[in-house]
């Protein structure tokens, strides 16, 4: 299995997937046409699936034009986006398979987002979309505090710590920015911010990222941890030791950070 990121407008990213056994490929999310169809041509791989994570714009822009140039291709995602993703022709629920080629993934119904996020799990590749980046999470625009936290914590954040996170915005800088003002003392934080200033000059591309960082830095999969707890806490008097209080809080604050 190879995966090649393709960067698109301001800071989105689809991800092409190609099975090395066969040539097959599919794209993650293509929010535009040309990029991925420019990819494709690059590397002589003809694509046969489109696996969308959720239904806004930014990220299946391109998909008709998509459609237009490969004829009968699979376009996957929820069944939760029926009428809201063009041609969808695979409606998933949660623990649906997909395929290409020779690799098989699993899928993971991840609400909060929208109502109809899912991410998308290949070995030991996560595909997440806008529920899950680098050192945040996205924001509740259709589901819940309790449908988010549910999707990261009591889902992707039990996945394998070497599992590679490949998310959907390059919001990582800022992200670990809020991170920090929420855990002044963590020293992953301060060591993965650093890591990321030094690449300042070059085009910042900070994914993937791996489950065991994001639990080390990601507030979003540390609401249990004393020093998030307690900046909930000192912010709106919620219980510390809930943490589903603490990351209604902790979202929240990101939103007017």
């Amino acid at each position: 299995m190879k995966v090649i990121t393709i960067p698109y407008s301001f800071d989105n990213y689809a991800y092409l997937i190609i099975c090395e056994k066969t040539g097959d490929a599919a794209v993650v999310d293509p929010g535009e046409y040309y990029p991925v169809y420019r990819e494709l041509k690059k590397h002589e791989i003809q694509l046969k699936a489109v696996f969308c994570t959720h239904h806004h714009g930014d990220h299946i822009g391109g998909l008709r034009e998509l459609c237009d140039e490969f004829d009968g291709i699979a376009i996957y995602g929820s069944e939760e986006d029926s009428g809201r993703i063009p041609g969808l022709n695979f409606p998933l629920t949660e623990k649906s398979t997909v395929s290409i080629g020779k690799i098989t993934g699993q899928v993971f119904a991840t609400p909060g987002h929208t109502r109809g996020s899912i991410c998308y799990s290949f070995k030991d590749h996560l595909f997440t979309g806008d529920t899950l980046f680098g050192g945040g999470c996205g924001r509740l625009f259709e589901g819940t505090a309790l449908d988010m936290y549910e999707s990261l914590n009591g889902k992707l954040r039990k996945l394998p710590k070497e599992t590679k996170v490949y998310f959907g915005h390059e919001y990582t800088s800022q992200n670990l920015k809020f991170a920090r003002f929420i855990e002044p003392d963590n020293i992953a934080i301060a060591q993965r911010l650093a890591e990321i200033d030094n690449k300042q000059g070059t085009p910042l591309m900070t994914t993937p990222s791996t489950m065991q960082l994001e639990c080390a830095t990601n507030p979003f999969l540390r609401c249990e941890e004393e020093g998030v707890a307690q900046k909930a806490a000192e912010q709106s008097h919620v219980d510390p030791l809930d943490p589903l209080a603490v990351f209604t809080v902790i979202r929240k604050m990101k939103d007017s950070f």
